[in-house]
């Protein structure tokens, strides 16, 4: 059984621009403990502030009300008593103590020699023990440290096993192994010390982070650290979401995590932090589970060929099918099929060929937007009997100048021409087209309304609805558009409004 250690709350806090209120803290430890199932949470470093602490104090009291205080644990330094006061009165009792794991770090940072490091830390780790405060123990820069001094890291160990350490935990803290060296030096640890607990805590500065958590845990290591969306200092720390799914798929290991609660407390954390999950991340990306070309949807009908172990249920997820210029037949009958639509093979190349337009013109279209495209195409598309079409127009906007259009239109096989300036791009447009009917000595309807709205669920990349209302011979009507572009939807719905008042 692997143990997670979340780290989310405090190195996931150095995220730049990343700062959490104390309810929102309060909240992801109560859904990182009481839903997700993580072993150990990192919730702060000790003597940040005063804030920090009375959040700490907040956190900590729910903890100790629900049974999971032995699972909060704090950051803290080689500073005699100073955090070790800190953390008992926030009313905590486990210390991450903040050791350096290389010896460079030693002695150009602390300007001390190793013997007398060694000496620091047991003093704070038996004046921890009095205070009945468990520790675990960092060794910063371990990764440099295996590289460039590993006679130094084992020394460290030598020196402080016999303290009451539970956890000796491993940093690549400035990001720079690989999973090759990433195996090799953690399996001369577990190797090396049977006997010990240790922790493995990833950094992503070369996007290796959940590649060398999979080294380490095959390496043998019982303890990984993670964070909610990878948050972290620089390029962050090993993702929560995909380190879950590599360690049960990839390491065949297992976890105490529950996978379908894992997107809620990413939507959570995301929300809270201000950074957005990339829409391609794995497992809690919004597109990760979304199907785009058209061939992809035919293969899930045909025995799911295009699924692998990441199903989308497992995460509190469901499969998608993107509907866009790529989109096929076989992507819009899964979506229709969600639907409860059931179309004749002429409607669906009516509906693919239009959402193929937009797709073209912009992005996607979503699922929600679907049953309005198949009513605009099916209840209103230009008929090939239509006595009006329009042949071409251009609209122009400049600075300083009225917009201006131009339109050529075809009435009863006779094209008609003119150009007209506006209030606006649409108004302009319509301008030019009640010259036509007077030139025509044709009645033209008034706008007496015009509406524009995003179908409820869709996205304005995708299409917009215009609404028009219209008077004729006293006679009140609605004609609609779609399209990706609002003016052109106008254009549509008018379109539709001459071939109605012809017929």
């Amino acid at each position: 059984m692997i143990e997670i250690m979340d780290t989310t709350l405090r190195d996931g806090e150095q995220t730049t621009g990343v700062s959490f209120a104390a309810h929102e803290k309060l909240s992801v430890a109560q859904m990182l403990l009481g839903e997700l199932g993580v072993n150990r949470i990192e919730v702060a470093s000790a003597r940040v502030s005063e804030g920090e602490f009375e959040t700490v104090r907040q956190v900590a009291r729910w903890a100790e009300r629900t049974g999971n205080l032995e699972k909060l644990e704090v950051l803290g330094f080689v500073d005699g008593d100073l955090s070790l006061n800190w953390i008992r009165e926030a009313g905590c009792r486990t210390i991450n103590l903040l050791c350096k794991g290389s010896y460079r770090h030693v002695t150009e940072q602390l300007r001390r020699t190793p013997e007398q490091h060694f000496g620091d830390i047991r003093k704070v780790v038996e004046a921890a023990d009095g205070m009945k405060i468990a520790v675990n123990v960092y060794l910063e820069d371990w990764s440099n440290g295996m590289k460039n001094s590993p006679d130094y890291v084992f020394t460290f160990i030598d020196s402080l096993r016999d303290l009451p350490v539970r956890r000796f935990m491993l940093p690549d803290t400035l990001g720079i192994l690989n999973p090759d060296n990433t195996f090799t030096f953690c399996r001369q640890m577990t190797e090396r010390y049977p006997d010990i607990r240790f922790d493995f805590h990833a950094h992503n500065d070369y996007d290796l982070a959940v590649g060398n958590v999979f080294s380490a845990v095959r390496a043998g290591i019982g303890g990984i650290h993670t964070t909610v969306n990878g948050l972290g200092e620089r390029t962050g720390n090993a993702p929560l979401g995909s380190v879950l799914a590599v360690l049960k798929d990839q390491a065949g290991a297992e976890t105490t995590l529950r996978e379908d609660k894992i997107n809620r407390i990413s939507r959570l954390v995301e929300t809270y932090s201000g950074i957005h999950i990339s829409p391609n991340k794995p497992v809690v990306g919004e597109y990760v589970f979304t199907q785009c070309a058209g061939i992809h949807a035919d293969g899930d009908n045909k025995n799911n060929l295009y699924f692998n172990d990441l199903l989308p249920e497992r995460f509190g997820r469901v499969r998608e099918y993107a509907l866009g210029k790529n989109s096929g037949k076989a992507n819009i009958k899964k979506n229709l099929e969600a639907l409860g639509i059931d179309l004749d093979d002429a409607s669906m190349r009516k509906i693919t060929d239009r959402i193929i337009e937009l797709g073209d013109k912009k992005e996607t279209v979503t699922p929600e937007d679907l049953p309005y495209i198949i009513s605009d195409v099916l209840r209103h598309e230009a008929k090939e009997e239509d006595k009006i079409r329009i042949l071409n127009y251009s609209l122009s906007l400049a600075q300083g100048l009225r917009p201006v259009a131009s339109l050529k239109i075809e009435i009863d096989g006779k094209a008609y021409e003119q150009y007209a300036c506006g209030d606006g791009q649409y108004d302009a447009f319509v301008r030019a087209l009640r010259k036509i009917y007077a030139d025509l000595g044709r009645p033209f309807p008034m706008l007496t309304n015009y509406s524009v709205s995003i179908p409820p669920g869709g996205r304005t990349d995708a299409f917009v609805q215009t609404i028009i209302s219209w008077n004729y011979a006293g006679v009140d009507f609605k004609t609609r558009g779609l399209d990706a572009d609002q003016t052109e939807a106008a254009i549509k719905a008018t379109l539709k409004m001459l071939n109605k008042i012809e017929s």
